[in-house]
């Protein structure tokens, strides 16, 4: 009888390790945990946290747990960071109202801000959504809006109970005077926002919480504005003492002389008398301001790009070999080579090292030190890369982490063919164009990979004479390589079935063993050489297809600084140029197509925007020229957009500068809306043309200034990147989360400064330019009447 024993050594041991990983170089075993959709990360990392824990009271003392790419960190950081931003912002605003307004009407209209942040985050929890750091900017951005209306009804009934009017009659006229100005200029701010909700792809998932908070605070704002604050205004509300000055110019601008009025009032009317003398020449300089500052950006501008960089903590370095015959102890051994040249970097954290499959050597995730205690990222990548720089015969990928909604790699592109010996010669075409491209980098594809296998190539005929099969054929092989599994059973120690393998030694399992073995057969002992014959031929990794048809997606990435609109035109020329087989195509993916179709979206939001403000400007005023006169404003304030990008060096962003133009148009119409609503007014009286305009002017300075100013000001921090930390006493500058939001911001309080100016002097010069027409038709009327009723 003979047993197992006798021919075979029987052990319990681990199955061939797919893969090795290591921490900061000691080898280690890893647990990869990755949230669901829409579940909280912050919540996800304690739970998990929490479960180490319980679970390493079990473990051996000496057991050592560390977390590395804890994102729940810099998340908190980054919402500490808004919300510090937040309180800035409104205190801020309300340093302004307050120095503008006196004390009780500061209180009135800062009332307006707790009521409509706690109704935003009031409509966000009942769409069951939470709070994050982009509804956290929305509240930063909505402060300087929301105010708007309660600064006009408050200024007003001000400036009533100034003329003697009681506190309840004067809040009880602003309402409702100001009842059509302020409900319009909501809804055309409304009406900016609403398109953006329906923002596809990935990045209206991301973005899609600015206009649902946007939509909800400034809802709750014309509550407040034309119910809550007249109420309460109506039992505290007292006229605010007017200095000497501030009296005569509120007397000399509701019935007085205006060449009596003294301060910024009295100069600014000075030169609107100026300016309406000459109003088609204050029209035409201020078109072709505009048009000088879109030719300049164009010829000295730093382009268009899709979303803002930010500074990360987070980096990953891919190592791809030119071949996929490498085994897994190999692979192990260059990873490790390369983790010892980075652990020694003062600005890397942890490294966590990871072995690869297929043509991936392996991983390396990189935790940076603090934002505050290292270079910038990119100086960080660029040490990377020259200590990775000894490796030759290597493909190594240095990414940074990019913050904002999940994107591939900006430059990819999708080759089609259905003809697998074209599909491969284009692959290798257009990876030579991309890597002789000098701004090109980190260049990877999934195509097929140089390699080798062995094939046994079994002569069937032959088989058969000697009663092989090709099943017990490939059983033999197996024994040689990965070994044949024959049955599995359950261990006591294990909860799990383990299989049982039968394989020969590790001294054995070489290719001459295969050329040895033989095969029991009705015959008797076959050595397999007589009807099979190894050869080695190329490797086939994969075959890929998209949309029923061959293809292969290549792509990489650009260098900092860089700009895909640029580079995109000269490598499709090249590509063109290159002379690709018949029948292949070549197609844009990755952030290029996200980009055009984002840029897309916004063009038409932007004029389905533009539309629906319109038809609330028409119905409002009657008048389709004042309509277009608001609407021209809207797109003369982009000029101030481009200005602001110009001082500040920024690309145009199609993401954040898009949505800046987009919230431009809505709250620049508010201030043209409430100057064109008293020149309305002021006509109605019988006022001739000249005369309302320079009024209105002088009426609407303070209201329009305050607007323009508390929105400026609740932005201020982003703009100049600054986050004021209220409780630990510390400011710092550059910080990420102010990064991301600092186009948009520019964006906003440049253009509507510059829209301030237009709105001040353009605005006045079209009324006026118009309204002197209606007075000549008007005058003509009148003769006209006086000669026929005269008998001679």
């Amino acid at each position: 009888m003979i047993t197992f024993a006798d021919v075979a050594t029987v052990r319990s041991t681990f199955k061939d390790g797919g893969s090795y990983a290591s921490m900061n170089g000691e080898p280690s075993v890893s647990l990869e945990v990755k949230k669901r959709p829409g579940e909280n990360i912050i919540q996800t990392i304690e739970i998990t946290k929490a479960i180490v824990a319980e679970v390493q009271k079990q473990a051996p003392k000496n057991l050592q747990v560390d977390y590395s790419k804890d994102q729940s960190e810099d998340i908190r950081q980054m919402l500490l960071d808004l919300q510090n931003n937040v309180l800035s912002a409104v205190i801020l605003v309300v340093i302004v109202i307050l120095g503008a307004l006196g004390l009780r009407s500061s209180v009135l209209v800062g009332l307006a801000i707790p009521g409509a942040f706690l109704t935003g985050i009031l409509m966000i929890a009942i769409f069951g959504l939470t709070i994050n750091m982009i509804v956290l900017f929305a509240l930063i951005m909505s402060v300087g809006m929301l105010v708007d209306g309660a600064i006009v009804v408050t200024e007003f009934a001000d400036r009533k109970m100034s003329e003697g009017l009681s506190r309840k009659e004067a809040y009880l006229q602003a309402s409702l005077r100001m009842s059509w100005p302020i409900t319009a200029s909501t809804a055309t701010t409304l009406a900016a926002f609403f398109p953006l909700m329906f923002w596809p792809g990935m990045m209206g998932e991301f973005m899609m919480y600015l206009p649902l908070t946007l939509i909800a605070t400034l809802s709750a704002s014309l509550l407040m504005a034309l119910i809550f604050i007249p109420t309460i205004g109506a039992l505290i509300g007292k006229p605010r003492k007017l200095s000497p000055a501030e009296a005569i110019n509120v007397k000399a601008s509701e019935a007085g002389e205006l060449t009596t009025m003294v301060g910024l009032s009295g100069r600014y009317t000075r030169i609107l008398t100026k300016a309406l003398s000459h109003p088609g020449k204050i029209v035409l300089s201020g078109f072709l301001l505009v048009c000088g500052v879109y030719w300049t950006f164009a010829r000295i501008g730093n382009g268009v790009e899709f979303f803002p960089n930010v500074e990360t903590n987070y980096a990953r370095v891919s190592i791809l070999a030119n071949s996929s015959n490498y085994s897994i102890d190999e692979k192990h051994e260059i990873i490790q080579l390369a983790e010892e040249r980075l652990v020694n970097i003062p600005a890397i954290k942890s490294v966590y090292a990871r072995t690869g499959d297929k043509r991936t050597i392996g991983t390396l995730s990189l935790t940076l030190v603090d934002w505050q205690n290292r270079g910038p990222a990119p100086e960080v990548m660029a040490q990377i890369k020259e200590r990775l720089s000894v490796f030759s015969g290597l493909d190594i990928l240095v990414n940074r982490q990019k913050d904002g909604p999940p994107a591939g790699v900006p430059l990819s592109l999708t080759i089609f063919s259905e003809n697998l010996a074209h599909l491969n010669d284009s692959l290798r075409t257009v990876e030579r164009i991309l890597r002789n491209h000098p701004k090109v980098v980190n260049i990877e594809h999934n195509g097929s990979t140089p390699g080798y296998e062995w094939q046994m190539n079994i002569d069937r005929t032959q088989a058969a004479r000697f009663g092989a099969d090709v099943s017990t054929t490939g059983s033999m092989i197996q024994m040689v390589t990965s070994g044949l599994t024959v049955g599995s059973y359950r261990p006591d120690n294990s909860n799990d079935e383990v299989d049982i393998r039968i394989r020969f030694p590790e001294q054995d399992r070489h290719l001459e063993s295969i050329d040895r073995l033989r095969l029991m057969t009705a015959s008797g002992l076959v050595p397999i050489s007589h009807f099979t014959e190894r050869s080695i031929a190329s490797q086939l990794d994969n075959i890929n297809h998209t949309d029923g048809l061959r293809s292969v997606n290549i792509g990489g990435e650009l260098l900092e600084g860089e700009q895909l609109g640029k580079i995109m035109p000269e490598l499709f020329a090249e590509i063109e140029a290159s002379g690709l087989a018949d029948g292949v195509t070549v197609e844009i993916k990755g952030e290029q197509a996200d980009q055009q179709e984002s840029q897309t979206f916004l063009i038409k939001a932007f004029a389905v925007a533009l539309f629906v403000m319109a038809m609330i400007l028409v119905s409002q005023f009657n008048s389709f020229y004042q309509a277009f006169l608001i609407m021209s404003a809207v797109v003369l304030s982009t000029g101030g957009v481009f200005i602001g990008l110009l001082i500040t060096g920024q690309p145009f962003g199609i993401v954040m500068s898009g949505i800046g133009v987009i919230s431009l148009a809505g709250i620049i119409v508010n201030n043209n809306i409430v100057l064109i609503d008293t020149y309305n007014t002021l006509r109605a009286r019988g006022m001739d043309a000249t005369q309302a305009v320079l009024r209105t002017g002088a009426q609407r300075l303070r209201p329009v200034l305050l607007t323009t100013v508390t929105t400026v000001l609740g932005l201020l921090p982003m703009v100049l990147s600054v986050n004021i930390d209220l409780f630990a006493h510390k400011i710092d500058i550059g910080a990420p989360s102010t990064q991301m939001w600092n186009q948009l911001s520019v964006a906003i309080a440049s253009g509507l400064s510059f829209a301030t100016v237009l709105t001040l002097f353009i605005t006045p010069c079209l009324l006026v330019m118009a309204g002197r027409l209606e007075d000549r038709r008007a005058s003509r009327r009148a003769v006209v009447i006086e000669d026929v009723s005269n008998p001679l």
